[in-house]
């Protein structure tokens, strides 16, 4: 009997075990991709159907992450079974049956939302819809680890190294969608590529079960004895891994809000937290990890108390600069988190465990920040309630300084004593309102010192974090001088200038409606506010609406698709209906409000508007009713895709009197939108002009603006068509008409920067 050499027998096990690796690698790789890749696929799909509204996001996020844990729950359950055939075959069977509900498509029955309850019943929309596919992938990357410790392979002990390969996944394809596949293919193609997709990604996975039945047969008794009979992990260890990850998963959509409104409300901004968010996860599970853990903790004192002084000083002083700090301290502190849940992950045996963990506090940390936070705070507090807890994911030490946590916390009684005491105490009070940004550095920098250099006690850095946060807010860098209102939609700022002559409606840097209150001379204005800001007389939108009055020549029916600080009203006349749609209620009572603004009491105070997104609300009009219709409808520093599609044109046509005309708002710093509306215009055989003038006021409050006025005929738009201030403009040719089924962001943010004058 002939033996096989031992060199060849080697050969085969070694080309096995590669083939293993490869395939796996391949299989969660592409899972990945897919699973990130379908959530702004569908959402969008849904978004013209629903109107866009900002709703659709959030409770989109919401549904993602608890069918997650409810993939990764399903995964670690099958994987308790001791038939090693089973959970192949079940698996395989539920990715086949999702694989027949596919192309993606919105579930029948499900195009109209109803008047209450809209959070739940799209939520059932997203179930029935994408549910099957969504659940099956998000079971993949802990069910594959979980085979691939079966299959024997020698890195089977410790898998945790295809995560890095499934967050990379994650990482293209949240990359890859606003700068490839939206800009190159209308959804309709993206569906088709995505659903070839997951046709591959079943072959692979059929693969990766043929390779683990072909394997030799491990027990779970020979699984532990390999990782050395390692204990289960205990239910302190369970809760602190969903504290772990809880942490960095709030902090990533806190930080986003914040930047988004208080440093840039610019287009695709999410992109960069998430992208750095994903590659921590790719670092951390690295089998030799770039960035020492060791060395991430020692950064993280100073990522919070960069943070610390990042708040202190504001965010209009250096918007890049700003900008990069809040995104590295983020990485930093998201790493040193991160970094303790692959310190502290257990062995292979427990891995399907570990993954529910890690997916539960995922979960409860987007919960917290992105539903729950804007209903509890008027401003962004849950990034300095996160940034506090952030210490807490300190590994626990023995404080090298004495008196421990008693004397910590009566140090921090005392100073809260001292600033209640300072609000009695002018001197005080003026010095730490004055010296707030050297005292609030000065505080971060002790922290830091004593938590690197003298390691104090994670308790004792939370304490200092939040003794300097309530400094920031007791003595903030706007003097009292501003008031946040938020809503489900987003945070407003009303601003009062410095010597009390303007009220300023802002969003982050965004100026989005202002008012005059006081005179040069200090005395306050009378009588009828002045429209200012984008809507003064002379600019673009007050000379459409005079335009269309005058070619009239009478009064005019009117509707205007977002409210802001209600400056329009101000230039309706006595026998004109005017009617505005606005999707948050918050915006409605402060326009209402006039210690605010005053167009609205002054001009309008029957105003009865209606409320939802304008995509459902204004397509319930009847056609014909108006003469005039201006789209001004602004959620940050860009006007909703969905308000500026061909589709959405095609609305706006169909309301129109025989000889009116759509006036579109597009004064943008990021985006260059003009060409987009004369662009969807002209597909709906609508001719168009473009109104851009500097105005040279800006000190008064009397902007640039960038306007675009739609007819369906030369005659319509009256003055307009010979005023040499408008440009008749044509379509430009080549560049692609935004659809329901496509639009490109990036396209738009590419032509501001190419042509920042115009």
């Amino acid at each position: 009997m002939t033996s096989v050499p031992s060199d060849t027998a080697s050969q085969s096990t070694g080309a096995r075990n590669t083939l293993v690796l490869v395939v796996y690698t391949a299989a969660i790789f592409t899972s990945a991709l897919l699973l990130f890749s379908v959530q702004p696929l569908f959402t969008k799909m849904v978004l013209p159907r629903l109107g866009g509204s900002p709703a659709v996001w959030s409770v989109a996020m919401v549904f993602f992450q608890s069918l997650l844990l409810g993939g990764y729950a399903y995964a670690h359950y099958l994987m308790t079974l001791k038939s090693r055939v089973a959970p192949v075959v079940i698996h395989l069977v539920l990715l086949t049956v999702a694989l027949f509900t596919l192309p993606l498509s919105i579930a029948g029955g499900w195009g109209e939302p109803p008047a209450s309850g809209y959070a739940f019943w799209l939520l059932g929309l997203f179930a029935v819809s994408i549910g099957l596919p969504f659940f099956a992938l998000a079971a993949n990357n802990p069910m594959l680890q979980a085979w691939f410790v079966r299959t024997g392979h020698p890195d089977g002990p410790d898998p945790y190294f295809l995560y890095a390969s499934s967050n990379i996944g994650s990482f293209l394809a949240l990359l890859s969608y606003p700068v490839l596949l939206e800009p190159m293919f209308s959804l309709r193609t993206q569906n088709l590529i995505w659903t070839c997709g997951y046709a591959l990604l079943i072959v692979l996975i059929a693969a990766c079960g043929v390779l683990l039945l072909r394997s030799p047969p491990m027990t779970v008794e020979a699984i532990s004895a390999s990782e050395g009979d390692a204990p289960a992990p205990t239910w302190t260890t369970r809760l602190r891994w969903i504290f772990l990850a809880a942490v960095p998963s709030g902090l990533l959509i806190a930080v986003t809000a914040h930047i988004s409104t208080d440093v840039a409300a610019a287009p695709l901004l999410w992109v960069l937290p998430l992208s750095l968010y994903l590659l921590t996860w790719v670092l951390v599970f690295q089998s030799r990890p770039l960035l020492p853990h060791w060395f991430m903790l020692k950064l993280q004192p100073l990522a919070i108390a960069g943070v610390m002084v990042l708040l202190a000083v504001g965010g209009e002083q250096n918007l890049l600069l700003t900008l990069g700090g809040h995104l590295l301290c983020f990485f930093l502190i998201a790493m040193a988190c991160h970094g303790e849940l692959a310190r502290t992950r257990p062995a292979a045996n427990y891995l399907t465990g570990f993954y529910v963990a890690l997916s539960f506090g995922g979960m409860v940390g987007g919960l917290f920040a992105g539903l729950i936070a804007p209903y509890a705070f008027s401003w962004i507090a849950e990034y300095p309630i996160l940034l506090a807890l952030a210490a807490l994911c300190r590994p626990a030490g023995t404080s090298t300084v004495r008196g421990g946590l008693v004397l910590w916390l009566v140090a921090v009684v005392a100073a809260l004593i001292l600033i209640g005491l300072a609000y009695r105490a002018g001197t005080v009070t003026e010095f730490l309102a004055t010296n707030r940004i050297w005292v609030v550095a000065g505080l971060a920098s002790v922290m830091m010192l004593l938590a690197v250099l003298w390691r104090i006690d994670r308790w004792s850095v939370a304490a200092l974090v939040v003794l300097g946060l309530i400094l920031i807010r007791v003595y903030p860098a706007d003097d009292g001088r501003v008031e946040t209102v938020r809503s489900f939609f987003g945070v407003h700022k009303i601003v009062v200038t410095s010597n009390g002559q303007y009220h300023v409606l802002m969003h982050g840097t965004t100026i989005h409606g202002a008012e005059k209150f006081l005179n040069d001379d200090g005395t306050p204005v009378k009588g009828r506010p002045e429209p200012i800001s984008y809507y003064h007389k002379d600019g673009g939108m007050g000379r459409a609406i005079a335009a269309i009055r005058e070619r009239k020549g009478g009064p005019i029916r009117v509707a205007v698709i977002g409210l802001g600080t209600g400056t329009l009203a101000c230039h309706a006349m006595e026998g004109e209906g005017w009617k505005y749609f606005e999707i948050d209620q918050t915006m409605v009572d402060t326009a209402r409000d006039p210690k605010y603004f005053t167009y609205v009491s002054a001009c309008d105070p029957n105003m009865k508007p209606v409320i939802g997104d304008a995509r459902l609300t204004f397509a319930k009009e009847q056609d014909g009713a108006y003469d005039l219709i201006i789209v001004d409808a602004y959620s940050s520093d860009a006007i909703p895709i969905h308000l500026a599609t061909e589709e959405a044109m095609a609305i706006y046509k169909a309301k129109l009197a025989p000889q009116g005309a759509v006036v579109m708002h597009v004064s943008n710093r990021h985006l260059e939108l003009a060409s987009v509306v004369v662009g969807i215009a002209e597909e709906n055989d609508l001719m168009s002009w473009v109104f851009n003038e500097d105005s040279g006021r800006d000190v008064d409050y009397i902007f640039t603006t960038n306007v675009v006025i739609s007819a369906r005929e030369e005659a319509d738009v009256g003055k307009i068509a010979s005023d040499e201030k408008w440009l008749l403009t044509e379509a430009t040719e080549g560049q692609r008409v935004w659809t329901d089924d496509y639009s490109n962001v990036l396209g738009a943010v590419w032509r501001r920067l190419s042509k920042p004058d115009e």
